[in-house]
């Protein structure tokens, strides 16, 4: 295989994932406080040549991964009390089964068997410190949360939800499971939280953007696969050519 076919194949395993990561998007486009993801790749330039010959540089296209879009989503209304949408930068702090901490946007909040504060699937989420909060089994569907993470019962406060920012985004990511793995976070005070009770945040995704994204991904991969076939018949002739003198 020559230099320009190793070109085009990277050129078309970075096609292929754009369309993955793309693909994902669309998926969770009603995934609640998923935040859409855009690839990110890197120029490698190889240098081939000596001192006998020319230096020649070739450009591939290698994989960095991928880095989420943090702008917000639109707030969706639920009607439950406890469902909450952070207003902002940060995330909700959830323990997980394996005894770590992970991160999510999923601001959808009930209460637990054990009367603790858990997501719709079930983990438990942090309060101040990382101490987990627990409502009495009397005060349940009498509770309020403030726009500072406090919930609050008849009998008052009870604990308050907390929020961790990054200030480096770079670092968060995606597990695909709706949470984020994360490190360095820091948690915020009551006053500078900002929660809105009554709903959740939806994706950020938008349809649109994605479905152009994706048309220009077949056409550029279209572009592709027609030059890799005028290489092919570049060859064949070439070699129909040596035939003949042989």
């Amino acid at each position: 295989m020559d230099i320009s076919s190793y070109v085009l194949l990277s050129h078309e395993q970075a096609l292929q994932r754009r369309l993955d990561v793309a693909s994902n998007n669309m998926a969770n486009l009603s995934t609640a406080g998923f935040k859409r993801e855009d690839p990110v790749f890197r120029e490698f330039v190889e240098r081939t040549g000596d001192a006998a010959a020319p230096i020649q540089t070739t450009s591939l296209v290698l994989d960095q991964g991928a880095v989420h879009d943090t702008s917000p989503g639109a707030f969706l209304t639920t009607g439950n009390p406890l469902d909450v949408m952070i207003d902002g930068a940060g995330y909700l702090a959830v323990d997980t089964p394996d005894g770590n901490v992970a991160y999510t946007r999923a601001g959808y909040l009930k209460i637990g068997e054990d009367g603790s504060v858990v997501t719709a699937g079930g983990l438990k989420v942090r309060g101040e410190g990382g101490r987990p909060i627990t409502v009495p089994a009397d005060q349940i569907g009498q509770l309020a949360i403030s726009a500072d993470g406090t919930i609050s019962g008849p009998g008052g406060a009870l604990g308050r939800v907390a929020v961790t920012m990054f200030d480096d985004e770079r670092g968060v990511d995606p597990r695909g499971d709706g949470l984020f793995n994360a490190t360095g976070g820091r948690e915020l005070a009551a006053t500078q939280t900002r929660l809105r009770s009554g709903g959740v945040e939806g994706s950020n995704v938008q349809p649109i953007m994605e479905t152009t994204n994706m048309v220009e991904i077949l056409r550029a991969y279209q572009t592709s696969m027609r030059m890799s076939e005028a290489l092919g018949d570049m060859r064949k002739s070439a070699i129909e050519k040596l035939g003949r003198f042989g």
